[in-house]
C-alpha cells in the first residue's frame, strides 16, 4: 500500500496536466428501437436524485435498471474529463438519466496522489453528494491546478507522513479544505475521511485493478452498454446514445 502511495506521488501532475485521454480503440454499440421514458418510483421528481453505488464502487445517477447504462471512468485532474463535463453534465443528466432510459455511472480512474485525495474528499458523505462535488472541481480545474502545482512542491519537502496524515496533509497545501468547505463539506468532516488512509487507498487500488481489468488506457473512457465508446466529447458520445434506444419514438 504504502509503493501504491509513493508510486502515485512520484509524478504527481506529469498526466494530470496534460492531454490525459488515450486513444484505445473500441467495437460499436448495438442500435436499438426507441425506448419510451420510464417514470421514476413514488415519491422520486426525477431521475437523477436517484443515485446507488455499483459493484465497481462506482456511483450510478439515475435509474439502476435502465436499458443503456453508460459508464464513465474518469480523473479530477484531468482537463479532458473536466471539458466533456462541463460540456455534457446537465443535457446528460436533464435530457437523458432524468427519462430513466439511460443510467451514468462515474468510476474514478486516479492519475496521482492530488486526484485520490480529490476523489476521496468527493465520496466524502452521502451517496448524493459525489455527483455535485465531482462537478464542482471539474468546473473550477483551471483555479485548482496552480494549488496543485504549489503543493507538489511544497510536498516534495516533507519525508515519511503516516497514511492517517498523509492525504490531510495534501489538502492542505492544495486549499481542498477551504474549496470543498465552501460548498458544504466541513473541514472536520472531509479530515475524518482523509484520515482513514486504508480507505483512501482502496481508490487507487481499485482504480489500478479496473484500469487492467478494462484495459482503461486514459481518461476520460466511457462505454456504453459494455462496448467502449470511439470517443472522448459529448459529440461523439451522445449519438452513441440515440443510436442505442435513447430517442423520441
Amino acid at each position: 500500500m504504502k509503493r501504491t502511495t509513493l508510486a502515485l506521488f512520484a509524478a504527481p501532475l506529469t498526466l494530470a496536466l496534460v492531454a490525459c485521454n488515450g486513444d484505445d480503440a473500441t467495437g460499436e454499440v448495438a442500435a436499438g428501437e426507441p425506448i419510451a421514458d420510464i417514470a421514476p418510483p413514488e415519491g422520486v421528481a426525477q431521475w437523477r436524485d436517484v443515485v446507488s453505488v455499483s459493484e465497481y464502487d462506482g456511483y450510478v445517477l439515475g435509474n439502476p435498471d435502465a436499458p443503456i447504462k453508460v459508464v464513465e471512468y474518469a480523473s479530477h485532474t484531468c482537463p479532458a474529463c473536466a471539458a466533456f463535463n462541463n460540456e455534457a453534465a446537465e443535457a446528460l443528466k436533464t435530457e437523458y438519466v432524468n427519462s430513466g432510459v439511460v443510467s451514468f455511472e462515474l468510476r474514478n480512474m486516479v492519475l496521482n496522489i492530488f486526484d485520490l485525495t480529490l476523489a476521496s474528499l468527493a465520496r466524502c458523505g452521502p451517496e448524493e453528494t459525489f455527483h455535485p462535488r465531482a462537478d464542482q472541481v471539474w468546473q473550477n480545474l483551471g483555479a485548482l491546478q496552480p494549488q496543485i502545482q504549489q503543493a507538489a512542491v511544497t510536498l516534495q519537502e516533507q519525508g515519511d507522513v503516516p497514511d492517517n496524515q498523509l492525504y490531510i496533509n495534501i489538502a492542505d497545501a492544495a486549499g481542498f479544505f477551504d474549496f470543498f468547505a465552501a460548498r458544504g463539506l466541513g473541514r472536520a468532516e472531509a479530515a475524518e475521511c482523509l484520515a482513514d488512509g486504508a480507505a483512501v487507498l482502496a481508490v487507487g487500488e481499485r482504480s489500478q485493478q479496473q484500469a487492467e481489468e478494462f484495459n482503461v488506457t486514459g481518461t476520460p473512457t466511457f462505454f456504453v452498454n459494455g462496448t467502449r465508446v470511439d470517443g472522448i466529447s459529448w459529440a461523439e458520445v451522445e449519438p452513441v446514445l440515440q443510436r442505442a434506444g435513447a430517442r423520441d419514438q
